[in-house]
Protein backbone atom coordinates (compact mmCIF):
# COMPACT_ATOMS: atom_id res chain seq x y z
CA UNK A 1 0.00 0.00 0.00
CA UNK A 2 1.25 3.21 -0.75
CA UNK A 3 1.00 4.81 2.53
CA UNK A 4 3.08 1.69 4.19
CA UNK A 5 6.18 2.34 1.70
CA UNK A 6 9.13 4.12 3.12
CA UNK A 7 10.18 7.64 2.23
CA UNK A 8 13.48 6.35 1.18
CA UNK A 9 13.04 4.35 -1.46
CA UNK A 10 14.11 6.78 -4.60
CA UNK A 11 17.71 6.61 -3.52
CA UNK A 12 18.50 5.23 -6.80
CA UNK A 13 17.65 8.52 -8.41
CA UNK A 14 20.66 10.74 -9.60
CA UNK A 15 20.65 14.13 -7.49
CA UNK A 16 20.07 16.31 -10.66
CA UNK A 17 20.86 20.40 -10.91
CA UNK A 18 18.58 21.77 -12.71
CA UNK A 19 17.80 25.20 -14.09
CA UNK A 20 15.94 27.27 -11.19
CA UNK A 21 12.24 27.32 -12.86
CA UNK A 22 12.30 23.34 -13.42
CA UNK A 23 12.61 22.73 -9.66
CA UNK A 24 9.53 22.26 -7.49
CA UNK A 25 9.33 22.80 -3.95
CA UNK A 26 12.56 22.67 -2.00
CA UNK A 27 12.68 21.60 1.68
CA UNK A 28 14.11 23.02 4.45
CA UNK A 29 18.01 21.47 4.55
CA UNK A 30 19.77 19.88 1.36
CA UNK A 31 16.57 19.29 -0.76
CA UNK A 32 19.49 16.98 -2.63
CA UNK A 33 18.43 14.14 0.51
CA UNK A 34 14.68 14.72 0.42
CA UNK A 35 13.12 11.82 -1.39
CA UNK A 36 10.06 13.61 -2.44
CA UNK A 37 11.84 16.68 -4.03
CA UNK A 38 14.55 13.94 -5.84
CA UNK A 39 11.59 12.21 -7.14
CA UNK A 40 9.54 15.88 -8.45
CA UNK A 41 13.27 17.00 -10.00
CA UNK A 42 13.99 13.98 -11.71
CA UNK A 43 9.84 14.01 -13.45
CA UNK A 44 10.37 17.61 -14.50
CA UNK A 45 13.23 17.34 -15.88
CA UNK A 46 12.98 14.44 -17.93
CA UNK A 47 10.40 16.72 -20.09
CA UNK A 48 12.14 18.51 -23.05
CA UNK A 49 10.01 21.28 -23.26
CA UNK A 50 11.55 24.12 -21.05
CA UNK A 51 8.00 25.42 -21.11
CA UNK A 52 6.53 21.83 -19.72
CA UNK A 53 9.07 22.21 -17.10
CA UNK A 54 8.10 25.49 -15.63
CA UNK A 55 4.66 24.41 -15.79
CA UNK A 56 5.34 21.03 -14.03
CA UNK A 57 7.30 22.51 -11.73
CA UNK A 58 4.58 25.26 -10.14
CA UNK A 59 1.80 22.15 -10.28
CA UNK A 60 4.34 20.39 -7.71
CA UNK A 61 5.19 22.93 -6.17
CA UNK A 62 2.08 24.07 -5.40
CA UNK A 63 0.92 20.43 -4.23
CA UNK A 64 4.06 20.01 -2.22
CA UNK A 65 3.43 23.44 -0.47
CA UNK A 66 -0.75 21.53 0.48
CA UNK A 67 1.20 18.52 1.43
CA UNK A 68 3.35 20.58 4.19
CA UNK A 69 0.58 22.60 5.11
CA UNK A 70 -1.54 19.49 5.59
CA UNK A 71 1.09 17.19 7.32
CA UNK A 72 1.41 14.95 4.76
CA UNK A 73 4.31 13.25 3.08
CA UNK A 74 3.96 13.32 -1.03
CA UNK A 75 5.25 9.57 -1.14
CA UNK A 76 2.73 7.81 1.63
CA UNK A 77 -0.55 9.45 0.03
CA UNK A 78 -3.98 7.85 -1.22
CA UNK A 79 -6.82 8.19 -3.79
CA UNK A 80 -8.58 10.36 -0.55
CA UNK A 81 -5.53 12.69 -0.19
CA UNK A 82 -5.66 13.19 -4.20
CA UNK A 83 -9.33 13.79 -3.84
CA UNK A 84 -9.42 16.41 -1.13
CA UNK A 85 -6.62 18.47 -2.68
CA UNK A 86 -8.78 18.85 -5.79
CA UNK A 87 -11.89 19.39 -3.64
CA UNK A 88 -9.98 22.27 -2.16
CA UNK A 89 -8.66 23.78 -5.30
CA UNK A 90 -12.49 23.51 -5.93
CA UNK A 91 -12.96 25.97 -3.17
CA UNK A 92 -12.65 29.64 -3.27
CA UNK A 93 -9.22 30.88 -3.05
CA UNK A 94 -7.83 33.15 -0.39
CA UNK A 95 -5.78 35.64 -2.48
CA UNK A 96 -8.62 35.59 -5.47
CA UNK A 97 -11.87 34.53 -3.34
CA UNK A 98 -12.99 32.57 -6.58
CA UNK A 99 -12.30 28.06 -6.78
CA UNK A 100 -9.55 27.27 -9.80
CA UNK A 101 -11.16 26.79 -13.02
CA UNK A 102 -12.07 22.99 -14.15
CA UNK A 103 -9.42 23.46 -16.94
CA UNK A 104 -6.93 24.63 -13.91
CA UNK A 105 -7.51 21.49 -11.63
CA UNK A 106 -7.75 18.90 -14.85
CA UNK A 107 -3.79 20.43 -15.62
CA UNK A 108 -2.71 19.98 -11.63
CA UNK A 109 -4.40 16.58 -11.83
CA UNK A 110 -2.72 15.59 -14.94
CA UNK A 111 0.61 17.07 -13.79
CA UNK A 112 0.56 14.62 -10.34
CA UNK A 113 -0.16 11.43 -12.25
CA UNK A 114 2.65 12.13 -14.62
CA UNK A 115 4.53 12.76 -11.52
CA UNK A 116 2.99 9.51 -9.80
CA UNK A 117 3.10 7.49 -13.06
CA UNK A 118 6.74 7.91 -13.40
CA UNK A 119 7.41 7.16 -9.53
CA UNK A 120 6.05 3.78 -10.17
CA UNK A 121 8.19 3.07 -13.38
CA UNK A 122 11.28 3.96 -11.34
CA UNK A 123 10.06 1.33 -8.71
CA UNK A 124 9.69 4.58 -5.98
CA UNK A 125 5.92 3.35 -5.43
CA UNK A 126 4.23 0.06 -5.93
CA UNK A 127 0.90 1.86 -6.69
CA UNK A 128 0.01 5.39 -7.77
CA UNK A 129 -2.53 7.35 -5.42
CA UNK A 130 -4.11 9.23 -8.63
CA UNK A 131 -5.33 5.21 -9.75
CA UNK A 132 -9.35 5.91 -9.68
CA UNK A 133 -9.19 9.75 -9.71
CA UNK A 134 -11.94 11.39 -11.38
CA UNK A 135 -10.29 14.35 -13.09
CA UNK A 136 -12.97 17.13 -14.61
CA UNK A 137 -13.93 16.91 -18.51
CA UNK A 138 -12.50 20.18 -20.36
CA UNK A 139 -12.59 20.71 -23.98
CA UNK A 140 -9.58 20.82 -26.27
CA UNK A 141 -11.22 24.08 -28.11
CA UNK A 142 -10.85 27.66 -26.43
CA UNK A 143 -13.61 29.94 -26.72
CA UNK A 144 -11.12 32.88 -27.56
CA UNK A 145 -10.42 33.89 -30.96
CA UNK A 146 -8.51 36.33 -29.92
CA UNK A 147 -8.16 39.83 -31.38
CA UNK A 148 -9.82 41.63 -34.62
CA UNK A 149 -7.98 43.33 -36.79
CA UNK A 150 -8.45 46.90 -35.50
CA UNK A 151 -7.50 45.79 -32.24
CA UNK A 152 -4.43 44.80 -33.78
CA UNK A 153 -3.50 47.63 -35.20
CA UNK A 154 -4.05 49.41 -32.11
CA UNK A 155 -1.93 46.77 -30.30
CA UNK A 156 1.25 47.36 -32.66
CA UNK A 157 0.77 50.73 -32.80
CA UNK A 158 1.03 50.74 -28.98
CA UNK A 159 3.93 48.67 -29.43
CA UNK A 160 5.56 51.05 -31.54
CA UNK A 161 5.31 53.51 -29.59
CA UNK A 162 6.71 51.49 -26.58
CA UNK A 163 10.21 50.57 -28.43
CA UNK A 164 11.67 48.53 -31.14
CA UNK A 165 12.05 46.02 -28.89
CA UNK A 166 8.27 45.69 -28.19
CA UNK A 167 6.96 46.26 -31.41
CA UNK A 168 9.46 43.53 -33.00
CA UNK A 169 7.88 41.04 -30.43
CA UNK A 170 4.19 41.81 -31.44
CA UNK A 171 4.95 41.77 -34.88
CA UNK A 172 6.01 38.79 -34.45
CA UNK A 173 3.68 36.83 -32.60
CA UNK A 174 1.18 38.41 -34.70
CA UNK A 175 2.26 37.73 -37.67
CA UNK A 176 3.29 34.22 -37.31
CA UNK A 177 1.38 32.67 -33.98
CA UNK A 178 4.24 31.44 -32.49
CA UNK A 179 4.20 30.15 -28.69
CA UNK A 180 5.66 32.58 -26.60
CA UNK A 181 8.35 30.23 -25.46
CA UNK A 182 9.04 29.31 -29.45
CA UNK A 183 10.00 32.92 -29.73
CA UNK A 184 11.89 33.84 -26.73
CA UNK A 185 13.70 30.57 -27.02
CA UNK A 186 15.72 32.13 -30.19
CA UNK A 187 19.05 33.59 -30.85
CA UNK A 188 19.72 36.05 -33.48
CA UNK A 189 21.86 33.41 -36.04
CA UNK A 190 18.02 31.52 -35.91
CA UNK A 191 17.19 34.36 -38.37
CA UNK A 192 18.31 32.70 -41.70
CA UNK A 193 17.77 33.24 -45.57
CA UNK A 194 16.25 30.23 -47.47
CA UNK A 195 15.40 30.34 -51.34
CA UNK A 196 14.90 34.16 -51.43
CA UNK A 197 13.11 33.97 -47.97
CA UNK A 198 13.63 35.69 -44.49
CA UNK A 199 13.14 33.01 -41.82
CA UNK A 200 13.24 32.04 -38.54
CA UNK A 201 14.33 28.50 -37.35
CA UNK A 202 12.32 27.09 -34.63
CA UNK A 203 12.01 24.55 -32.00
CA UNK A 204 8.36 23.47 -31.75
CA UNK A 205 6.57 22.10 -28.69
CA UNK A 206 7.89 18.49 -28.18
CA UNK A 207 11.43 19.46 -29.44
CA UNK A 208 10.18 19.24 -33.31
CA UNK A 209 12.09 21.74 -35.62
CA UNK A 210 10.47 24.10 -38.27
CA UNK A 211 10.93 27.00 -40.07
CA UNK A 212 8.88 30.33 -40.25
CA UNK A 213 8.74 32.49 -42.95
CA UNK A 214 8.89 35.81 -41.82
CA UNK A 215 6.82 39.01 -43.77
CA UNK A 216 8.57 41.92 -44.93
CA UNK A 217 6.67 43.79 -41.93
CA UNK A 218 7.97 41.43 -38.99
CA UNK A 219 11.18 41.81 -41.55
CA UNK A 220 11.47 45.02 -40.44
CA UNK A 221 10.83 45.45 -37.21
CA UNK A 222 13.28 42.84 -36.15
CA UNK A 223 16.16 44.97 -38.59
CA UNK A 224 15.69 47.89 -36.98
CA UNK A 225 15.31 46.30 -33.50
CA UNK A 226 18.51 44.61 -33.54
CA UNK A 227 20.30 47.35 -35.47
CA UNK A 228 22.99 45.20 -36.57
CA UNK A 229 23.41 43.15 -34.04
CA UNK A 230 24.38 39.32 -35.04
CA UNK A 231 24.42 37.58 -31.95
CA UNK A 232 22.78 36.75 -28.53
CA UNK A 233 19.02 36.32 -27.69
CA UNK A 234 16.99 36.92 -30.10
CA UNK A 235 14.94 39.39 -27.49
CA UNK A 236 17.12 40.57 -25.03
CA UNK A 237 17.39 42.77 -21.88
CA UNK A 238 19.47 46.09 -21.83
CA UNK A 239 21.44 43.85 -19.96
CA UNK A 240 21.88 41.05 -22.54
CA UNK A 241 20.02 38.32 -20.96
CA UNK A 242 17.37 36.85 -22.46
CA UNK A 243 13.72 38.03 -22.22
CA UNK A 244 11.94 35.46 -19.91
CA UNK A 245 8.02 35.06 -19.84
CA UNK A 246 6.45 36.56 -16.96
CA UNK A 247 8.27 39.83 -18.73
CA UNK A 248 6.73 38.95 -22.14
CA UNK A 249 3.25 38.75 -20.21
CA UNK A 250 3.37 42.00 -18.54
CA UNK A 251 4.67 43.46 -21.44
CA UNK A 252 1.54 42.75 -23.39
CA UNK A 253 -0.55 43.73 -20.81
CA UNK A 254 0.67 47.08 -20.44
CA UNK A 255 0.37 47.43 -24.36
CA UNK A 256 -3.26 45.86 -24.00
CA UNK A 257 -4.07 48.73 -21.70
CA UNK A 258 -2.46 51.38 -23.83
CA UNK A 259 -4.32 50.51 -26.97
CA UNK A 260 -7.44 50.91 -24.79
CA UNK A 261 -8.39 47.34 -25.67
CA UNK A 262 -11.62 46.45 -23.61
CA UNK A 263 -9.77 42.80 -22.45
CA UNK A 264 -6.69 44.06 -21.81
CA UNK A 265 -6.82 42.55 -18.73
CA UNK A 266 -6.89 39.01 -20.14
CA UNK A 267 -5.24 39.14 -23.09
CA UNK A 268 -1.86 37.13 -22.95
CA UNK A 269 0.97 35.95 -25.15
CA UNK A 270 -1.44 33.04 -26.62
CA UNK A 271 -4.30 35.39 -27.40
CA UNK A 272 -1.54 36.67 -29.99
CA UNK A 273 -1.56 33.29 -31.38
CA UNK A 274 -5.51 32.70 -31.39
CA UNK A 275 -5.39 36.05 -33.15
CA UNK A 276 -3.25 34.27 -35.99
CA UNK A 277 -4.81 31.26 -36.54
CA UNK A 278 -8.35 33.96 -36.76
CA UNK A 279 -7.00 36.14 -38.82
CA UNK A 280 -5.18 33.63 -41.18
CA UNK A 281 -8.41 31.59 -41.90
CA UNK A 282 -10.44 35.18 -42.24
CA UNK A 283 -7.57 35.36 -44.89
CA UNK A 284 -9.14 32.64 -46.90
CA UNK A 285 -6.18 30.26 -45.89
CA UNK A 286 -6.75 26.84 -46.26
CA UNK A 287 -7.03 24.78 -42.37
CA UNK A 288 -4.56 22.70 -43.88
CA UNK A 289 -1.88 25.61 -43.98
CA UNK A 290 -3.26 26.94 -40.64
CA UNK A 291 -2.58 24.29 -39.08
CA UNK A 292 1.01 23.74 -40.56
CA UNK A 293 1.53 27.14 -39.86
CA UNK A 294 0.65 27.13 -36.27
CA UNK A 295 2.83 23.95 -35.94
CA UNK A 296 -0.39 22.30 -34.21
CA UNK A 297 0.48 18.84 -33.46
CA UNK A 298 -2.35 16.91 -35.37
CA UNK A 299 -1.22 16.80 -38.70
CA UNK A 300 -3.15 14.42 -41.27
CA UNK A 301 -0.32 10.98 -41.63
CA UNK A 302 -0.82 11.19 -45.50
CA UNK A 303 0.63 15.07 -45.49
CA UNK A 304 3.89 13.70 -44.76
CA UNK A 305 3.73 12.41 -48.58
CA UNK A 306 2.36 15.75 -50.10
CA UNK A 307 5.60 17.83 -51.21
CA UNK A 308 4.20 21.38 -51.08
CA UNK A 309 3.46 20.80 -47.15
CA UNK A 310 6.77 22.69 -46.57
CA UNK A 311 6.01 25.34 -49.37
CA UNK A 312 7.46 28.83 -48.06
CA UNK A 313 5.44 30.42 -50.67
CA UNK A 314 2.42 28.93 -49.07
CA UNK A 315 3.11 29.80 -45.88
CA UNK A 316 0.13 31.97 -43.99
CA UNK A 317 2.26 34.81 -42.69
CA UNK A 318 2.01 36.41 -45.46
CA UNK A 319 -1.64 36.01 -46.43
CA UNK A 320 -2.19 37.37 -42.51
CA UNK A 321 0.08 40.50 -43.51
CA UNK A 322 -1.91 41.41 -46.85
CA UNK A 323 -4.66 41.10 -44.75
CA UNK A 324 -3.52 43.71 -42.19
CA UNK A 325 -2.10 45.82 -44.55
CA UNK A 326 -5.24 45.56 -46.43
CA UNK A 327 -7.35 46.93 -43.64
CA UNK A 328 -4.60 50.06 -42.49
CA UNK A 329 -4.87 51.26 -46.27
CA UNK A 330 -8.68 50.96 -45.92
CA UNK A 331 -8.71 53.06 -43.12
CA UNK A 332 -6.01 55.53 -44.62
CA UNK A 333 -8.49 55.87 -48.17
CA UNK A 334 -11.40 56.60 -45.59
CA UNK A 335 -9.87 59.52 -43.90
CA UNK A 336 -8.27 61.20 -47.46
CA UNK A 337 -12.26 60.80 -48.51
CA UNK A 338 -13.56 62.24 -45.48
Amino acid sequence: MVTDQPADRPAHLPHPAGPPEALPAVPAGDPREDPAWRLATAFVLSRRSAHTRRAYARDIRDFYTWCAQAGLDPLRLRRVHIDAYAHELAQPGPRTGRPAAESTIARKLSTLAGLYAYAVGEDVLDRSPMTGVIRPRTTQDSVSTGLDRDEVAALLSAAAADGTRAHALISLLVHNGLRIDEALSRDVEHLQTERGHQVLRLRRKGGHTATAPLAPPVVHALTVYLAGRTSGPLFSTRTGRRVDEPAAWRLIRRLARRAGLPQADRINPHSLRHTFVTAALDAGVSLRDVQDGAGHRDPRTTRRYDSSRHNLDRHPSYAVSTFYAAGRSTETTGRRDS
